[in-house]
């Protein structure tokens, strides 16, 4: 597969408040890659130097193979991008928004659009003032998907949709990438949601990637066990602890590639409690969270070190 993606030891500041620290990052064809972090990590900031909006202060990020402050009107006719606001025109009918991105884009399916735009129960009479913030996102998401990009962008596409909506946007989020073969970019603070589509899952943190892996990865090399008193066991090997968090004389780990023999002996022994495959939740919880001591009490050049865990 090709690089469609890629973010090169971008770094970027907004005064002294450093966002961005050497990212490095790529995005293969065909591949839905989730861009994970919390507030503030610096998604928003690298997806606009992505596309352009913004410029890298080191560094660069390319799309189809051409550097994003260069991009030209032909280039971003092949990318497809949704914002988290969903700017669309207020005064215009469904219809009408139809027929302008028809009219701006030369490969614009129509006949996706039709068909996407009643799946999801929108009528094209409808003024765009009069749809909800649901009906909104799903109107981008035909939008920008009928135009046949070769990559889409989405910037957190259901923050602020209910349970039923954001469920209802990415189902038709499946439907629509089904057959388009694209790459996808996208953040997202909903992490069930992420489970059930990406591929590969980015988690960025004091602006460098803490984990770069696919979720088959996750679910094979990761796990997590309780050491209940006594010393923690070593398990040697290419074992790695990512995480420790002591609770009332108990020792919670979060272990990278552990020998699954040595889990059963250990268990067996009385020793400690394993409680299997942590859910992306948890992981995320575990390599962001506040709680010291942990992997994100080291500092900076350590946490970037860290990237390079489960990759």
């Amino acid at each position: 597969m090709s690089t469609v993606l890629s973010f090169e030891g971008v770094h970027r500041h907004f005064g002294p408040h450093q966002v961005l620290r050497g990212l490095n990052l790529t995005v293969q064809q065909g591949q839905i890659y989730a861009f994970l972090g919390r507030n503030g990590a610096g998604k928003t900031t690298a997806l606009r130097i992505l596309m352009g909006f913004l410029a890298p202060h080191r560094g660069r990020a390319t799309v189809l193979g051409v550097d994003s402050q260069a991009l030209r009107p032909a280039d971003r006719a092949r990318i497809g991008y949704v914002g988290e606001g969903h700017l669309l025109d207020p005064t215009m009918r469904v219809k009408d928004v139809i027929a302008f991105e028809r009219g701006t884009r030369a490969t614009f399916r129509l006949d996706l659009a039709a068909r996407a735009v009643q799946r999801c129960g929108l009528r094209l009479g409808q003024f765009v003032a009069t749809l909800s913030r649901g009906q909104r996102a799903q109107l981008s998401l035909v939008l920008a998907v009928a135009a046949a990009p070769e990559v889409l962008v989405f910037d957190d596409p259901a923050m602020g949709l209910d349970v039923v909506m954001r469920r209802e946007f990415l189902d038709a989020m499946i439907d629509l990438l089904a057959d388009s073969g694209c790459a996808v970019l996208f953040s997202s603070h909903i992490l069930t949601d992420v489970e059930r589509i990406a591929d590969r899952v980015g988690i960025l943190h004091q602006g460098a990637l803490l984990v770069d892996a696919t979720m088959d990865d996750l679910r094979r090399r990761l796990r997590r066990c309780v050491v209940l008193g006594g010393p923690e066991p070593a398990l040697g090997g290419a074992a790695q602890v990512l995480r420790r968090r002591v609770r009332q004389g108990a020792t919670e780990l979060l272990w990278l590639d552990p020998d699954a023999r040595e889990l059963a002996r250990f268990a067996q022994e009385g020793r400690l409690q394993d409680l299997g495959t942590p859910t992306l939740e948890e992981l995320f919880l575990d390599l962001t969270g506040i709680e010291p001591p942990g992997l994100l009490s080291e500092s900076v050049r350590e946490v970037a070190r860290a990237q390079e865990v489960v990759q």
